[in-house]
């Protein structure tokens, strides 16, 4: 698939969970992808920081976005299994996800991601998440 910034912006706006919570693609590259959150009221818990559900959410898409960088024309990336590790509370004015590609395959594709909340320079790390994801064969 290309990676083209424009058609991975077309491709989030088709997801509505994604336009729902407003994630956003910044850059894309072969097997990588950034995205970005303006953090709302209501992507928050009750204590005031933003809903690990929230985080999870976007780095796995993130994710998914990276592996469909380098499947085969036709073929669709889906989460086989996912993991978060959540280092400390995300407070800030928007997140940044930073998702790659570890390595590639023809069934699955194994991926990362960090997930930074920032407030004006200042970038926190307050997640770390790693997929597998499987890749699709076309429908015949």
């Amino acid at each position: 698939m290309a990676t083209d910034l424009d058609l991975a912006r077309a491709i989030f706006a088709s997801a509505p969970f994604m336009v729902e919570l407003g994630v956003v693609p910044t850059a894309i590259g072969a097997g990588t992808v950034a995205t970005e959150l303006r953090v709302e009221k209501r992507h928050t818990q009750h204590t005031g920081v933003v809903h690990a559900g929230v985080m999870a959410t976007m780095a796995d898409h993130s994710m998914g976005a990276a592996a469909q960088s380098l499947a085969p024309a036709g073929h669709w990336v889906l989460t086989a299994e996912l993991k978060t590790s959540l280092l400390r509370p995300a407070l800030g004015e928007r997140l940044v996800c930073e998702a790659q590609v570890l390595k590639p395959g023809r069934a699955i594709t194994f991926t990362e991601a960090q997930v930074w909340a920032v407030s004006g320079q200042q970038r926190t790390l307050v997640m770390k998440a790693s997929a597998t994801m499987a890749i699709t064969a076309p429908k015949t």
